[in-house]
């Protein structure tokens, strides 16, 4: 940010970012903000101050807009500007841009919300959703990493998987890699080069004429020994340890079946301690349930809709959704907690319609807990190919509350939290 104006007033004031990305606030221009479609108002209950870890990003080629004094929406001379959130906090609205002239190449993978000046402080459209110290950047890349990573590596020595996770710690920043070398709380263990969906919004791999994956997926297939010696060196004596099948950097865990089972019976004959995750489309039931069989504690089901045609959409999978119902209804009846990882984006999940199915969903299926994640895509992307739909926008704040209310069970939130009895 190059500068703060002075002058305070209470006025939701735009910001736009200029050809070298210096970013200007726009006096006497309302902030715009987007759900869906529609380009709206920003309103003060709509906003929170921007977390400290958040970042601030501009969009290429999409120049801002903003309301003028007499309600008019002008586009202003600079491109629209961004925050990107910290985990724990769900935006409600996406950055407003020019739709009708904007680049045709897709942005970055990240979660785009709308960011404004709001008495002379930066303000984010989003809500605080959770609130757990141990996902604080600042518990992380700490200047003692690498050293850490040496020294596992010496205890595990020949282990590819510890490799693999290092280089994850070190080029892309992942906590759960890092959290192995940190020895805590939840390690990531990838498993699968392979996927059986082909997500539109996938961090590992993606097609050629889309944007860049920020992250390189596995390229191998870690032996039992491997998965096992790293998963019993965490959970024996890690605090609140959890080992999570699923990682980023890998594709569908479910597919490494055989492995992982039998590497949960290995874990297990050696240690009852921590928690044994997997994060997972949930849509290869035959495999999920030889792991769940095996010993496995909770499962995160990575979902965008409970509706069959947007989920298709999404996913581009080899498996329904039905077959995702299957798979968490095997996990309940055998009291697995379940969590859904719910990718969202305004102006899609709280369309009435995806309401309506979500409620149905949860109604037939009572999970246990439902963590939000904010979907990195290009909204123009993203909603230029799913269904079409003309049911109207609930908003984030009533989306939540109506889960909430209908459902008093479900705990929401954004983070796994340690829960082993």
């Amino acid at each position: 940010m190059s500068r703060r104006p002075k002058h305070r007033n209470d006025r939701i004031t735009a910001l736009y970012a200029d050809p070298r990305g210096e970013i200007f606030d726009a006096p006497n221009v309302c902030a715009a903000a987007r759900i869906g479609s529609s380009l709206v108002r920003l309103q003060p209950s709509d906003l929170i101050p921007l977390p400290d870890a958040a970042d601030l990003m501009f969009l290429p080629d999409h120049p801002a807009v903003g309301f003028a004094p007499d309600g008019q929406l002008i586009t202003l001379e600079g491109n629209a500007v961004s925050a990107i959130l910290p985990a724990g906090f769900t935006r409600s609205h996406l950055p407003a841009s020019d739709l009708n002239h904007r680049s045709d190449k897709p942005l970055p993978l990240f979660g785009y919300a709308a960011v404004a000046l709001y008495r002379d402080q930066l303000h984010v459209a989003a809500i605080n959703t959770d609130e757990n110290f141990k996902w604080n950047p600042d518990q992380y890349n700490s200047h003692d990493l690498r050293r850490r990573i040496k020294r596992v590596k010496k205890e595990l020595p020949d282990n590819r998987l510890v490799d693999h996770l290092a280089h994850c710690s070190l080029e892309w920043h992942c906590l759960t890699a890092q959290n192995l070398f940190y020895h805590r709380w939840e390690a990531g263990l990838p498993t699968s080069p392979t996927c059986n969906a082909r997500c539109l919004g996938c961090i590992s791999l993606q097609e050629a004429e889309c944007c860049p994956s920020p992250q390189s997926r596995i390229t191998f297939h870690p032996t039992v020994e491997e998965i096992t010696d790293i998963a019993v060196y965490h959970l024996r004596d890690a605090p609140d340890a959890i080992i999570s099948f699923g990682q980023g950097c890998e594709g569908e865990p479910s597919l490494a079946a055989d492995r992982i089972a039998q590497s949960i019976i290995n874990v297990r004959e050696q240690t009852p301690n921590g928690m044994i995750n997997i994060n997972s489309n949930a849509g290869f039931t035959v495999g999920l349930k030889k792991i769940i069989d095996a010993g496995l504690d909770s499962i995160r089901v990575s979902i965008i809709s409970a509706r069959p045609d947007s989920y298709d959409a999404y996913y581009r999978s080899n498996y329904s959704l039905d077959d995702v119902k299957q798979s968490i209804r095997y996990a309940l009846d055998r009291n697995v907690y379940v969590s859904l990882n719910l990718l969202y984006l305004p102006g899609f999940n709280d369309r009435l319609d995806e309401l309506n199915a979500w409620i149905d969903f949860l109604t037939e299926l009572p999970v246990d807990m439902i963590q939000l994640r904010n979907l990195n895509i290009d909204p123009d992307y993203f909603f230029g190919i799913m269904p079409k739909s003309n049911e109207k926008y609930v908003g984030t704040k009533q989306f939540l509350s109506t889960l909430e209310n209908k459902f008093p069970h479900l705990k929401i939130g954004s983070f796994s939290h340690y829960n082993k009895e």
